[in-house]
């Protein structure tokens, strides 16, 4: 396996960009990324990333409400991140130990995060074979 990876954009609702924009979030600055030791999203200035075998699984899910959706979200039933840019749907991803991406300092971990990519399920098929890169 080689260290590039494969790349997800974020898919944009056009009436969500011009305050997703605001926030920093725009097409260049919003994207999920998969290696083959890591996992990396990128969502405006928010950054989450883990080691690919912390990956333990992913569910397609949506469409979604678009306040519970747009914008970065944290669950207050699990904790879980959400990064959200169209209520279209998008991929959960789960995570065997719990990881940092909201706040600073990592203080706030998150078991799982959701990310509205263009292809959600691609991106589910990629996390769900270990010997793809």
């Amino acid at each position: 396996m080689s260290a590039t990876g494969t790349r997800f954009p974020f898919r944009f609702d056009p009436v969500f960009r011009p305050a997703l924009a605001l926030l920093g979030v725009r097409p260049a600055t919003a994207w999920v990324e998969v290696t083959d030791r890591e996992l990396l999203i990128r969502y405006g200035p928010w950054r989450l990333r883990t080691e690919r075998a912390n990956v333990t699984g992913v569910d397609v899910s949506g469409p979604y409400r678009w306040w519970r959706a747009i914008g970065p979200h944290v669950s207050l039933a699990d904790r879980g991140v959400s990064f959200g840019s169209s209520t279209a749907g998008g991929a959960c991803v789960r995570f065997g130990a719990a990881v940092p991406a909201l706040v600073p300092a990592g203080w706030l971990r998150h078991p799982a995060a959701t990310v509205t990519v263009a292809d959600p399920p691609a991106l589910a098929r990629l996390l769900a074979d270990p010997d793809l890169p």
